[in-house]
């Protein structure tokens, strides 16, 4: 998280490699994707033009980006070891002349208000957006960018910041094994078993967070006010909190403080034993400084990366 925050806010993290920097690429595309259509959402309910609109975003300038984004896809695809041939693949997806009608019926029980468990519905979208695989790359970060989505439409989320990927990489033998399964078997209560469990799994790490980092906003609230005496406290870690690594010049325009006090309250933040802030790159002529709120982003990371 921090390496693509670090990224956004301009700068190079230290070791980037060519794969890492298509990595955070891919993430950054998602995070655009994900803010256009939460925006939509607003307005219209979630939809198959709506998915095609964001994978044309998930795949600009990244791996599959010659691979007809934003449409379905027109050839068969196949699942299995890099190289494979059809006739050795773990899995097949639906022939791409069934593809339209496929999806059409997906996005009909998609838009069902009338299922009686909104969970095993969502566990149902995810298994069947991946069965059917309708673009011919980046099914997987859209099919876990559907679990987010759909809890934030539904109003089960105020937002939607719910990610399973965690889980799903952990567990990804048994994640694939239970997928093939319904196809291959009709095994569909195993399936939503698993789905279940890593909602509630993730609901518990997503809890512990949010509580940590509501911990945290207090006490560096009570910090910072005692550190700057100043009536511009509450907008600067507000600001940290929204954004954890930024460009001085962003501080200013982001937390609303005048320019003088602003660079007075950088000054404080950084300094001491025990600064709050940590310097990524020094500032020098016209290129800004870029700080970073290290305790913050070790909460999100549940690790120590800072």
């Amino acid at each position: 998280m921090g390496e693509v925050l670090e990224v956004e806010a301009g700068g190079e993290p230290e070791g980037m490699t060519d794969p890492k920097r298509g990595d955070i690429e891919e993430i950054v595309n998602y995070r655009h994707a994900m803010r256009m259509l939460v925006g939509e959402l607003d307005q219209r309910r979630l939809s198959q033009h709506l998915l095609r609109q964001a994978h044309s975003i998930l795949m600009q300038g990244v791996r599959g980006r010659d691979k007809s984004p934003g449409n379905y896809r027109t050839e068969q695809n196949w699942i299995g070891p890099r190289g494979c041939t059809i006739e050795d693949a773990s899995f097949v997806s639906v022939a791409p002349e069934h593809l339209q009608a496929g999806m059409d019926r997906w996005e009909a029980f998609l838009l069902d208000n009338k299922q009686a468990d909104r969970l095993v519905q969502l566990a149902i979208i995810h298994v069947e957006f991946e069965a059917l695989h309708p673009f011919m790359d980046g099914n997987g970060r859209l099919g876990r960018m559907l679990v987010p989505l759909y809890l934030y439409e539904r109003r089960l989320l105020t937002s939607p910041d719910f990610y399973m990927s965690e889980y799903l990489e952990a567990n990804r033998e048994t994640y694939v094994n239970r997928l093939r399964d319904v196809s291959a078997t009709g095994d569909w209560t195993s399936w939503c078993t698993f789905f279940l469990e890593g909602l509630r799994l993730q609901a518990v790490e997503n809890e512990s967070k949010a509580r940590a980092i509501l911990d945290l906003y207090e006490s560096i609230k009570e910090q910072v006010i005692g550190l700057t005496h100043s009536q511009h406290a509450i907008r600067a870690v507000d600001f940290m909190f929204m954004t954890p690594i930024f460009k001085g010049p962003d501080f200013v325009r982001g937390a609303r403080i005048p320019r003088p006090t602003a660079t007075r309250i950088l000054a404080l933040l950084r300094g001491g034993d025990a600064p709050l802030l940590r310097t990524v790159r020094e500032g020098r002529g016209r290129r800004p400084g870029i700080f970073a709120f290290p305790q913050l982003l070790n909460v999100a990371e549940g690790r120590s990366v800072f």
